[in-house]
């Protein structure tokens, strides 16, 4: 190797030992990546629920009839809580003061009409403001009552309502486990705000306390000083992923892990090559701590919430596809969810890869272009 890349190297390396020194004096930093991969991941994990828990539901029987009755007593807990029986003309006023969630209202006259083998209507109000509760425990309802009054007629109206039995199958998170689902994303979202808030603030931290003019009075390049804060912090933030997933996510959570975890980590590698860079060319940009943070704030949120963690990007609409497909937020995404959830292999996620080490080529470019600049106005 030549004597010139080993001292680029070396200096590099040095540097990065620097960067240790200047984290662990951050208090706050640290108290944030440690939040940020435990805390943080229970919170979301146990705390966001997107199926239906604990819905307020309101019964109102203008039939009073055994099959109303059932109906009422059928709905299963914890999803829904325990119905209750609420008058006609006082149901508007409850649901305008949002004490239900659905409200099932049964005609005078069910159940004859249904010993009639005619089809009578069952209406459900539905507070549509909770958005998720609302698409999925209309569908628990109606699937609750055509199965109890099918179940209640008989067994020749069960075989009448269902011709085609449909064998149901949930792969990869056969529970339906929520936690499951939320605390791993949250891992991915912590990565994304660290990678970006930590080497940034490493480099407004260099520039507020002037620091950064003490580096150019040595003999090492803008590269070295750039790559060093890159290694060093992502390698902290790479630290912590390991042990939040065998202890947090295994251990706190018992959120079992289906593939191979060293893979995971390595595309997390690549992962904070790209973000890291991108986090430098923020601060480059930015000319005090406050400023760096306001510009930070759109660009992780975007990257978390337009990734695929909390939607699926093919519900977005096609110009914001195309345009997300330029973060590696998008990429790490289907690389973890495929790893982590579908114990997917190499041969697998080497496209995202590939992709998110070329994004982080591109930015690292445009940092180090930046970060030159910068430094020759500092001196």
């Amino acid at each position: 190797m030549p004597a010139a890349a080993l001292r680029f190297l070396k200096d590099v390396f040095f540097l990065g030992l620097k960067e240790f020194t200047s984290l662990r004096a951050d208090r706050v930093m640290i108290v944030l990546v440690v939040y940020a991969l435990s805390v943080a991941v229970v919170i979301v994990g146990r705390g966001v629920k997107l199926e239906v828990t604990n819905a307020a539901v309101a019964i109102v029987d203008q039939d009073r009839s055994d099959l109303g009755h059932r109906l009422a007593d059928a709905l299963p807990r914890p999803y829904f809580r325990r119905p209750l029986l609420v008058d006609a003309t006082a149901i508007d006023r409850a649901v305008d003061r949002g004490d239900f969630t659905f409200v099932v209202e049964i005609p005078p006259g069910f159940e004859a009409d249904v010993l009639a083998g005619r089809t009578p209507s069952v209406a459900i109000r539905v507070d549509a403001t909770a958005v998720a509760q609302a698409g999925n425990g209309v569908a628990y309802l109606q699937d609750i009552i055509a199965r109890e009054t099918a179940v209640w007629l008989g067994p020749a109206a069960e075989r009448a309502a269902a011709p085609i039995g449909a064998a149901i199958r949930f792969r990869f998170n056969p529970n339906l486990d929520g936690v499951r689902y939320n605390g791993v994303m949250q891992v991915i979202n912590s990565i994304t705000l660290l990678s970006i808030l930590l080497v940034g603030a490493a480099v407004m931290r260099e520039r507020e306390h002037g620091t950064i003019e003490h580096l150019l009075v040595m003999p090492v390049r803008p590269a070295a000083i750039a790559l060093a804060k890159i290694w060093a912090n992502g390698l902290v933030i790479l630290v912590a992923v390991f042990l939040s997933i065998e202890l947090v996510l295994r251990g706190w959570l018992g959120i079992p892990i289906a593939g191979s975890v060293p893979l995971f980590l390595a595309g997390t590698v690549l992962y904070l090559f790209a973000t890291t860079a991108l986090g430098i060319l923020i601060a480059t940009i930015a000319a005090s701590m406050p400023q760096f943070a306001l510009l930070s704030i759109p660009v992780f949120i975007s990257m978390m919430l337009l990734s695929g963690t909390m939607t699926p990007l093919e519900s977005m609409p096609a110009w914001l596809q195309t345009a997300m497909h330029a973060s590696p937020s998008v990429y790490f995404v289907q690389f973890a969810q495929a790893i982590l959830y579908r114990a997917a292999g190499f041969e697998v996620v080497w496209r995202p890869m590939l992709v998110m080490t070329a994004l982080g080529c591109a930015f690292l470019a445009l940092a180090l272009t930046r970060f030159r600049a910068m430094l020759a106005k500092a001196g």
